[in-house]
């Protein structure tokens, strides 16, 4: 592994905001649009079979693109950097990468929130090595404790017990509570909500609801299938009471609720039926480099070229800076047959 390049930008005299007076404040990075996965509401094997052409390694960041990239989305004021694929765990030393990132700093001296979302079907093996790699939070997407739902959704029959096995090697390292995302599907897993509760209470994890979205162009949405964030919250509450929390902080995607005896909290990211385009800070960059500003974005910002065309980092900064500050994304709030119907970018390359 080389040596890390010198990232260090300094901060501008005025942050950058876009036209809506949003700051960038998260970066989601893709290392790989490659997954072992085949769920049907990201990658449906209908689609993306063996013959399917992922992008060639040469297109792809390497760490120390992607290191140098990230350090200049710092400088703008990025706190936290989300690490996403596909499914990031099958890109080889990973933890190497990990340990590149984990050496940022903000521009005031402050370490930024290093976070990983992963299917879990590889911590097992990798949890150790991400742990003495700087990582500081892991998210394990998790849509059904149910053996045959999970094995259905997950398009590649895997078992429910070895993500769950995972999981368990996770916290054995030091990781948690854990985030668990479980994004429902009507008439395939909400009927798996109320247990998916009950476990993550027992088991410390802060579990998230996300409403089944019109990502991508590929899997089929239809608003029918959408399982309103108020009905999830109910049918909990029903037999866990719950209540309302504020958010961490300004920007948060999740709603937040805590069981009425304070043991535990759910959250439930309500894309679809309440909209949080107005306070959102995240940008993703896709494993080929592509700088996007929406997770519904139709096209992006090729950052890859002028990178490997001797760009300065300065350079980079402004072009990032005006990609942000020309930024007007509200998708969720206009979401609409019209807005449906476009040829998205898909979720798995993108970065989630």
């Amino acid at each position: 592994m080389r040596a890390m390049e010198s990232v260090v930008v300094g901060p501008r005299s005025e942050p950058v905001t876009d036209r809506l007076g949003r700051r960038v404040r998260d970066l989601r990075i893709s290392v790989t649009d490659r997954c072992n996965f085949r769920c049907t509401y990201c990658m449906p094997k209908e689609v993306y079979g063996r013959d399917f052409a992922f992008l060639p390694r040469d297109q792809v960041l390497s760490f120390e693109e992607i290191v140098r990239l990230a350090g200049l989305f710092v400088a703008e004021g990025v706190e936290k950097l989300r690490i996403t694929g596909g499914e990031p765990l099958v890109r080889r030393d990973l933890p190497d990468l990990l340990a590149m990132l984990a050496q940022l700093r903000s521009p005031d001296g402050r370490r930024v929130d290093l976070t990983l979302t992963t299917n879990g079907s590889a911590l097992r093996a990798l949890a150790p090595a991400l742990r003495a790699a700087g990582l500081g939070r892991i998210t394990v997407s998790l849509d059904s404790l149910d053996e045959a739902t999970f094995r259905a959704m997950n398009g590649v029959d895997y078992p429910v017990a070895s993500v769950l096995d995972g999981i368990a090697a996770a916290r054995a390292v030091g990781f948690g509570p854990l985030k668990i995302n479980m994004v429902v599907r009507r008439g395939i897993n909400e009927d798996s909500v109320p247990a998916m509760a009950r476990w993550a209470r027992d088991e410390g994890h802060i579990l998230r609801f996300i409403e089944y979205m019109d990502v991508g162009h590929s899997n089929g949405w239809r608003l029918d299938e959408v399982v309103p964030a108020a009905e999830l919250v109910a049918a909990i509450s029903a037999e866990m009471p719950l209540e309302p929390l504020p958010p961490n902080y300004p920007g948060e995607v999740a709603d937040r609720w805590r069981y009425v005896d304070e043991v535990g909290e759910v959250g439930v990211i309500a894309s679809v039926t309440a909209p949080f385009c107005g306070a959102c800070t995240r940008a993703r960059i896709s494993a080929d480099g592509q700088l996007y500003t929406c997770l519904f974005a139709v096209k992006g910002t090729d950052l890859r070229a002028p990178l490997r065309g001797g760009a300065s980092d300065a350079d980079l900064s402004d072009l990032i800076g005006t990609v942000w500050s020309t930024r007007a994304d509200r998708y969720s709030e206009l979401r609409s047959q019209a807005t449906t119907d476009l040829p998205k970018v898909e979720m798995f390359a993108m970065g989630g």
